[in-house]
């Protein structure tokens, strides 16, 4: 038993990872008052912006490990930048910010099998991305930790301890700054952070353009690891990190949770036919699973939910 968790738990945190990174996007987006359901279309776009820059820039530099880098970094601005129409929509025209979010997702996802059709002559880009390696370096033998060693450093890469490093600056960029301060004040009570000088349109603006950075981010992380190939989806992982920020109560170690479990129950469920104590439950219950207990949750936590008051509610300055 303990050898197969030692096999199934490396790739439950290389799984948890791009979900984590746009959950954390999605954290800031709706503290500063900006629901963003169009996390899953910006982690296409991010996916579509690493895996065509590391593809053509493989062409010259074969086997370079700075490729794949670049690649994630042109991700970051791609999500910025087409995060910035969900802004406009829901900043400047008020307009409903679901339906902005879903627009994000249908656009996304037409834009980039069109661009990668017209520009490469497929709609699949295949990219050499980051390989795993052990941390059993001679100075340094976490490996070999009894334990934790081959369940953490093992088979990992340095994008897990590049999001998990966000993960910490995030928190104490949220709770412990006047910047995080303003924001989260944005998406409880604007007219209030309005009345204390706070440009809370431009708060707003930030917040989505933070989520439009980490989900490009960690959809150019799930190309750059396991999958290996841009095919015009991320298979819903952006909708998956959605119900783990609600899971995780708006909160960065909540999120963390909640999205730790869903990578091992996700994890899990993919290879429970090849383990013979978990063969005999129905591959769907499992996949099913972490969704119903979200939904579990909600329930059961519904009445004190922590979710920004002023959440998805458009915004007018000088308007109470």
């Amino acid at each position: 038993m303990w050898t197969t968790i030692e096999q199934i738990f490396p790739y439950a945190i290389i799984y948890t990872i791009p979900l984590l990174i746009t959950a954390l996007g999605g954290l800031f987006s709706e503290r500063s008052g900006v629901v963003n359901i169009g996390l899953e279309g910006l982690m296409v776009v991010g996916a579509f912006a690493g895996a065509f820059t590391s593809f053509k820039l493989q062409e010259s530099y074969a086997n370079e490990g700075w490729v794949p880098w670049v690649g994630l970094l042109v991700a970051v601005l791609a999500g910025v930048l087409f995060s910035l129409l969900h802004a406009f929509a829901s900043i400047n025209l008020s307009a409903d910010q679901v339906i902005s979010g879903t627009a994000i997702n249908m656009i996304a996802g037409a834009i980039t099998i069109f661009m990668a059709r017209n520009m490469t002559g497929s709609g699949n880009i295949r990219v050499s991305g980051f390989s795993p390696f052990d941390m059993d370096w001679k100075w340094l033998p976490l490996s070999d930790i009894p334990i934790i060693g081959p369940l953490i450093f093992t088979k990992t890469y340095w994008t897990t301890w590049l999001i998990l490093l966000i993960l910490a600056l995030s928190s104490f960029l949220l709770y412990k700054t006047a910047f995080g301060l303003r924001l989260r004040a944005c998406g409880e009570h604007p007219h209030a952070a309005e009345a204390a000088g706070v440009n809370v349109k431009r708060m707003r603006y930030i917040g989505v353009m933070i989520s439009g950075a980490f989900s490009g981010l960690g959809g150019a992380i799930i190309i750059m690891t396991y999958a290996g190939e841009f095919t015009g989806s991320v298979a819903g992982l952006g909708f998956l990190a959605l119900a783990a920020l609600i899971f995780g109560q708006w909160r960065p170690l909540g999120v963390l949770a909640a999205t730790l479990f869903f990578g091992i129950a996700t994890t899990v469920a993919n290879v429970s036919q090849v383990i013979p104590s978990l063969a005999v439950i129905p591959p769907i219950v499992l996949k099913v699973f972490p969704y119903a207990v979200t939904l579990l949750a909600l329930i059961v936590f519904s009445k004190s939910s922590r979710a920004p008051k002023a959440a998805g509610e458009p915004y007018d300055v000088g308007k109470r």
